[in-house]
């Protein structure tokens, strides 16, 4: 799809090499950091503000602040050739002398700045030292008549190594005098009503504070462009929901019920409500002309699994094929086992496509996929391989979406013409991160856990008490009690003090010589890890040592503890996703996040909520709180928006009006090439290019 840019937007994706003093090498070390075009340049917010217009005598000045002085410079200690010593200047000034330090700095220079029985400006932080008030290598040196080049008021801004606050700020004011007057997209109501100002007016007041107050995210200023950021965000989302199912209106799969009515009757289980509800909800969709895209939510042993193959078997009735999408061996091996234990009574036998299969094996699936005697196929990223034909693909699950890209959905979706989309995800995701990430499903949550699944104790532990912990966990093991230990690194390294895997297994081994123990990580060769993970699950071993490659899906129900060691280091999601993976059988179980002294105050935070609740929603939405959208669901995610200038914690009621604004100029079905749907392209064009538009292009 090509967004058409109004002639004038063309110097905003200018590249920052256009800037005044910024070279090819310069320009290369911006990109990195900030990006290679001026509307990046822009998108780069101040953090804080230096505030130089604090003129105090000499007897007033406070140690480290801020301030500016007019000297006049008396005499000069500058060190002949290369030495340690450092320069010295001596200057009078209002109310005493100022002495003016400088390390490893040209003579020619400083006799050229500072002459003798002139005077000069100075702005910078000063100390007192020995009783005298210093000032090292101040910020500004000007004469009097060029008092203007020393701004009062200085914008802060996020640099990176070999990018200067004083280069970055010029090419801000450079990019700001690009910036055109852009034909209005925000509801002139809403513009009243919040006390915005233009998206120019507003750039440019963010860039120039006044005080700190002005760098708050509620501003007039910064409110706005957060705004246009999360419509940007809402409309191309929207635009993606209606190019997909323009493109592909899907067949109404109408399944018999002979099949969903066999798998109830052979339940080991009853269904609780919120399953209920859900396969209704996705029944419903699959029934309808319109193609289903559609995310499921579920904590921990929600019970997502039964719900995806309800879905599946509908589509199998009505003579479709079925894939699911898993990331990893190891959990679309778990998804094979569970799935075939379920359909056996029925005489269906899930099909398994791995990345590592032997080349006989793989081409029989690929027939049998084409041919449609695969009825369903469990796989991870070699289902997405170009050689990947099906003979009627109805329907698409993928799960842990969030390990996957929007990229990465829609080309398993389109492997079936009109092909419907599950997607799965055991971490809760927060309301307002769901409508970013995902705004482009229809969301279905399941919020209730089967009967007889146990609540988990957790117990906060300093790693000091490493003794009594190995001394529990011989007491479990004689009692036949089986435990996991994760580590969060395979092997020792010099940039982390952390313990290993491989370490720790030799150690327990040593100290725990009665216990069988096994060892886990995602280095070992497939076969090694499928027979370390079967000791586990048939009790050949009782402790099981593991990195978090047993994070997702792994289902082992008479594991009854779990200790995780450096629990400090791992973010909220991922300690509750390793919390369950026991509390899955009869067994009372226990959950011990062990740490290592001193905690940051965001460390503290974290283990102080896994202590007080097992809900995965609220885990969700503080671990947002904690951490921000970003780090949530990981950087790599290309689902994931990069928001410059909305934050999702702050700017979370703004996101539900960005929507509903962004469906008012849907509704209206505006073609693209349309006058009165410029505003918004050009929206799109500032905001989404390298996101959304591209999805769209793929469509």
């Amino acid at each position: 799809m090509h967004i058409s840019r109004p002639t004038s937007l063309y110097r905003l994706f200018a590249s920052t090499s256009s800037l005044p003093g910024i070279g090819p090498k310069l320009a290369g070390i911006i990109e990195k950091r900030i990006g290679g075009h001026l509307i990046d340049i822009l998108r780069h917010l101040p953090v804080s503000l230096n505030d130089r217009r604090a003129r105090p005598s000499v007897d007033t000045a406070e140690d480290g602040q801020l301030a500016t002085f007019e000297v006049l410079v008396l005499s000069a200690d500058i060190p002949p050739g290369k030495t340690s010593r450092p320069a010295r200047i001596t200057t009078e000034t209002k109310g005493g002398r100022l002495e003016l330090v400088f390390f490893r700095a040209r003579a020619d220079w400083l006799r050229q700045s500072l002459p003798i029985g002139e005077r000069r400006l100075v702005s910078g932080r000063v100390e007192r030292f020995q009783g005298r008030l210093q000032m090292a290598h101040p910020d500004f040196i000007t004469p009097l008549e060029k008092a203007g080049d020393i701004p009062e008021i200085e914008p802060i801004y996020p640099l990176t190594a070999g990018l200067s606050g004083r280069i970055l700020r010029k090419a801000v004011l450079a990019s700001l005098k690009a910036l055109p007057d852009l034909e209005e997209w925000i509801d002139p109501s809403l513009l009243h009503r919040h006390h915005w100002p233009s998206h120019k007016a507003a750039f440019e007041a963010a860039h120039h504070p006044k005080e700190v107050s002005d760098l708050a995210a509620d501003t007039p200023a910064r409110s706005r462009l957060a705004y246009d950021e999360l419509l940007a965000n809402q409309f191309a989302l929207g635009l993606l929901r209606r190019q997909t199912r323009n493109l592909e209106t899907g067949h109404g799969i109408n399944g018999t019920g002979t099949l969903t009515r066999a798998l109830l009757d052979h339940l080991p289980f009853t269904p609780t409500a919120a399953q209920t509800r859900v396969i209704a909800e996705i029944s419903a969709d699959q029934s309808a002309d319109m193609r289903m895209l559609r995310l499921l939510q579920g904590d921990v042993g929600s019970g997502k699994t039964f719900v995806a193959l309800m879905a599946m078997l509908q589509a199998l009735e009505a003579g479709y094929q079925a894939a699911l999408l898993a990331p990893t061996e190891i959990l679309a091996r778990q998804h094979h086992a569970s799935l075939t234990a379920l359909l056996q009574e029925m005489q269906i036998k899930p099909g398994l496509l791995l990345g590592g299969m032997k080349i006989k094996e793989r081409k029989q699936i690929i027939e049998n996929l084409q041919n449609g005697d695969c009825q369903i196929i469990i796989g991870t990223h070699a289902l997405l391989s170009e050689d990947i034909e099906f003979a009627r693909l109805g329907l698409a699950v993928v799960d842990e979406q969030h390990r996957f890209g929007v990229r990465q959905r829609l080309v398993l979706g389109q492997k079936g013409d009109g092909c419907d989309v599950l997607v799965m995800t055991a971490t809760p995701i927060p309301r307002t991160l769901a409508m970013t990430a995902y705004g482009d499903l229809q969301v279905s949550r399941l919020d209730e856990k089967p009967e007889g699944r146990q609540e988990i104790s957790t117990a906060v532990i300093s790693g000091e008490r490493i003794a009594e912990i190995v001394e529990r966990l011989r007491r479990a093991a004689v009692s036949q009690q089986r435990a996991y230990w994760i580590c969060p690194l395979v092997e020792e390294t010099d940039k982390l003090d952390v313990a290993a895997a491989e370490d720790r297994h030799r150690q327990l081994q040593a100290v725990l010589p009665e216990c069988k123990i096994g060892l886990v990580h995602g280095r070992m060769k497939t076969d090694e890890r499928e027979a370390a993970m079967s000791a586990f699950k048939q009790g050949h071993s009782q402790i099981l040592v593991a990195t978090t490659v047993i994070e997702v899906g792994v289902d082992i129900p008479e594991a009854s503890i779990i200790i995780i060691e450096h629990a400090e280091r791992f973010g909220l999601a991922q300690l509750h996703q390793l919390r369950g993976r026991v509390g899955r059988g009869a067994e009372k179980s226990a959950c011990i996040l062990m740490y290592h002294p001193p905690l940051s105050e965001t460390a503290q935070a974290r283990l102080k909520i896994m202590r007080a609740t097992n809900d995965g929603f609220i885990i969700a939405e503080e671990d947002l709180r904690l951490r921000g959208p970003g780090e949530v669901l990981g950087q790599r995610q290309s689902g994931l928006p990069e928001f410059c200038l909305a934050d999702l914690a702050l700017h979370a009621d703004l996101l539900p009006i960005a929507r509903a604004q962004a469906e008012r100029i849907l509704e209206k079905n505006l073609s693209l090439e349309a006058a009165e749907m410029q505003p918004y392209l050009t929206l799109l064009s500032l905001f989404e290019r390298d996101n959304a538009v591209r999805f769209l292009a793929s469509g």
